[in-house]
């Protein structure tokens, strides 16, 4: 098994991105319906090999291991596994966690009948290698289920909202939101994939009164917006005009008490 080679210290920036806030929060709360739809939509029944890539808290690899499939989980980032490891205790789901960079995936060449990713590996900043991990792991006849926010959905703007106030990324890393575009997805997989089959669909959020509310509880929970703060903390000019922008990006996707995020959801079959 030879594994990919990763940028330690972007590695590095990652785990500690997502140790930030609270984004087990984020999980229960808002994105939890996400993992059975993508558990649902793969196909995954009694006696699969099942791996979730990037997989949080466990969201799609609880439901999954409700299936009867042998389920492993993998993220990359140490309190993310152990919240999903007592999660899936507590829920009776027999699940194997490891922590794991979604770029240099610890398993051997088709390891797997069905790999998954919900939300997850899409945050992974090279999108290719990651792709490659993906399909590296899949048996021949497998199937690759994954769900990513969309450009233009709500998360995606957020990603934009943000983007004029953080550093630019190191070269080659790519917005997170590409693995919500179609066409992105296809080229990523390539013709290592007989069938691929993408739909948007949305999440919807009943969570926030207004778009306030969504800017604080993300300033507080998510890593992303955290960093985002972080980088302009001395700067007050500028912490007032992100904060604006967002609470104005929430009142917009905002209709009566609920908010759609759009997301995109891709099943491929393997050659």
């Amino acid at each position: 098994m030879n594994l990919p080679t990763t940028d330690r210290e972007l590695e590095a920036k990652h785990r500690a991105l997502w140790a930030l806030g609270d984004y087990a929060v984020i999980a229960a709360n808002i994105v939890r319906p996400l993992g059975p739809v993508l558990v649902e939509a793969s196909g995954i029944g009694p006696g699969d090999r099942v791996l979730d890539v990037a997989a949080g808290t466990g969201n799609a690899a609880i439901p999954a291991a409700a299936t009867g499939a042998q389920v492993t989980a993998s993220d990359l980032c140490p309190e993310l596994v152990e919240e999903g490891r007592r999660l899936g205790a507590e829920a009776g789901a027999t699940i194997d966690w490891d922590e794991a960079n979604a770029e240099a995936l610890p398993y051997d060449d088709d390891s797997f009948d069905t790999v998954l990713s919900c939300i997850g590996v899409m945050f992974a900043p090279h999108h290719q290698q990651a792709a490659d991990e993906l399909v590296r792991v899949t048996r021949p006849g497998g199937r690759i289920g994954l769900i990513a926010w969309t450009p233009e959905g709500f998360i995606g703007q957020l990603f934009a909202t943000m983007k004029p106030y953080v550093p630019a990324p190191p070269p080659g890393v790519s917005p997170p939101p590409r693995w919500g575009d179609e066409e992105h997805v296809r080229t990523l997989l390539g013709e290592r994939v007989d069938e691929l089959t993408c739909e948007r669909r949305q999440l919807d959020v009943h969570v926030f009164a207004d778009g306030a509310a969504f800017r604080d509880y993300f300033k507080a929970n998510y890593g992303p917006t955290i960093s985002a703060y972080r980088a302009i903390a001395a700067d007050a000019e500028k912490t007032a005009a992100l904060d604006a922008e967002i609470a104005a990006l929430g009142d917009r996707f905002l209709t009566g008490s609920t908010m759609q995020w759009e997301y995109l959801l891709t099943v491929a079959n393997m050659h």
